[in-house]
């Protein structure tokens, strides 16, 4: 009685383990592929924030004050953020050509 038990134990650790390998193979593959994609994904849309933000054109503005309270007194609500990208206001300051033309 107890060795047809045993057995048949036996018998169903070597079946689990006959799918369980491969099923744990497929599974960590699975997890490796999904981390590698999660991983492209968040890159390219920092990469595409990034972009975004550098066309915030506030910091080479003429009203852009530098002052955390008060960052530009003619479109406070917009100031650096994405809506400040089409500024209706914006005035770029005026650049110094250091080599002279001749």
């Amino acid at each position: 009685m107890f060795q047809l038990l045993f057995v048949a134990i036996f018998w169903f650790l070597q079946l689990i383990h006959s799918v369980l390998v491969p099923l744990c193979l497929l599974t960590a593959w699975a997890v490796t592929i999904l981390l590698g994609w999660s991983l492209w994904a968040a890159l390219r849309d920092g990469v595409a924030s990034a972009k975004q933000m550098h066309q915030i054109p506030c910091a080479d503005c003429r009203y852009f004050t530098k002052d955390y309270r008060l960052k530009c007194p003619v479109q406070p609500t917009i100031a650096l953020s994405e809506a400040a990208i089409n500024c209706s206001d914006y005035d770029p300051l005026p650049t110094l050509n250091p080599l002279p033309h001749h």
